[in-house]
């Protein structure tokens, strides 16, 4: 479905911008893969796939570094689609509700949003530049469409985080900003929403996560590419500032 195109994947040494570069990859498309380490995406993707590839060319990348990330976007000549998997943050996040600092809110939402911003932003930019199709996702989460069910973190020391929830529902916004104000049916901005993705979570909480589902429970990383792939391609070619929910009816 990508074969010929040129996809720029951020975040790609996580475990989800790994898994999306390897699909992408497997669909014929060239990939960008960007990420602060070569040496972290280089570890990370070999335990997927084998990535000697004249279709790779891996990138190191500040997502929040301004004019590093302009400076990239203005050496590429044509960029068919961009998938932003990157998740900065400060080592204050996940603090409970009522423990969270000020500034520690306002730092990871500029870590965070203002990256993501940052980065749609250049894609629109790229765009107008190249004037050629080019379609934009983003990674959202469905509590950025509902609110949390607290009960499922009881009897763990885990929580919700705060920032989480006001950077995944800011970031669906954008995306229609972004949209209405290039205008323009070749560029196109999407997210698909994913559930909880399973990443060694306690034993306590998979199980009350999966009671709340249909009965698959915490997602893999692989049951998102399909979605993802399919708002890249020219399958998707009139979706534009939607967003895709993946969560086996945990918010139903």
């Amino acid at each position: 479905m990508l074969k010929g195109k040129t996809i720029l994947i951020t975040g790609a040494a996580g475990l989800l911008g790994s898994q999306v570069t390897c699909a992408i990859l497997d669909q014929g498309a060239t990939v960008i893969a960007t990420d602060l380490s070569i040496s972290a995406m280089t570890s990370r993707l070999s335990e997927i796939r084998t990535i000697e590839s004249d279709s790779l060319t891996l990138v190191e990348l500040d997502s929040n570094n301004e004019e590093a990330v302009k400076k990239f976007f203005s050496n590429q000549v044509e960029i068919s689609g961009a998938v932003n998997c990157t998740y900065p943050r400060n080592k204050q996040y996940g603090t409970s509700f009522l423990d969270v600092s000020l500034a520690s809110f306002n730092e990871n939402l500029s870590l965070h949003l203002g990256s993501s911003f940052l980065f749609i932003q250049q894609c629109a930019a790229q765009f107008i530049k190249q004037q050629a199709p080019m379609s934009v996702v983003n990674i959202s989460s469905i509590y950025g469409v509902v609110a949390p069910d607290f009960s499922i973190y009881n009897g763990t020391a885990m929580t919700m985080p705060v920032e989480y929830a006001a950077i995944k529902s800011a970031l669906l916004h954008l995306n229609k900003y972004v949209t209405s104000f290039v205008k323009d049916s070749r560029f196109r901005v999407n997210s698909v929403s994913p559930g909880g993705i399973l990443d060694n979570q306690p034993t306590a909480f998979l199980n009350a996560y999966k009671n709340s589902t249909n009965g698959h429970g915490m997602l893999s990383p692989e049951d998102l590419t399909g979605s993802i792939i399919f708002l890249l391609s020219q399958q998707s070619k009139y979706i534009t500032g939607q967003n895709i929910i993946i969560d086996d009816g945990f918010t139903l």
